[in-house]
């Protein structure tokens, strides 16, 4: 079985109540709880976790190089600040995809920017909590297959 780390970056603890215009109403415990459901029926075994803290999502990546076959990372706002999370998951040596409720380039234009998505496999943005889901059939198909997209 296949273990994926998802990590989730700041202020993601507050979804369902923050901004549900744009972020739905779905909480990150439901999002977790779907995660779980779909990969135990895709045969994946999943590690989600949260922090506000970028010093503590880059010792998540870097301890877990070891026990995970793939990451999917939602960086949120580190996505447009976070050199430290780009040089922490180029030296995973796991393919990651970059995930994100929104659609960046539907909003503010400092937002159109990423540093991991150069790196990432695949970015899906714009479907919200569905987008996970999305992610995890992709890297089922990466790992299992050992295919390039």
């Amino acid at each position: 079985m296949s273990k994926i780390l998802i990590l989730n970056g700041p202020n993601l603890n507050l979804l369902g109540t923050r901004e549900p215009e744009i972020y739905g109403h779905e909480t990150l415990s439901d999002i977790e709880q779907n995660c779980k459901e779909h990969g135990k029926s895709i045969g994946i075994e999943i590690d989600f976790r949260q922090s506000n803290s970028e010093g503590e999502l880059v010792d998540w990546i870097q301890g877990a190089v070891e026990t995970i076959d793939g990451i999917i990372i939602n960086p949120a706002a580190y996505t447009h600040t976070s050199v430290a999370i780009l040089d922490a998951l180029n030296q995973a040596g796991c393919p990651f995809i970059e995930v994100h409720l929104s659609n960046l380039f539907s909003r503010e234009p400092f937002r159109h920017h990423s540093y991991v998505s150069p790196i990432a496999k695949g970015v899906i943005c714009g479907f919200g909590a569905h987008g996970y889901l999305l992610a995890l059939d992709a890297i089922s198909k990466l790992v299992s297959d050992k295919e390039e997209y």
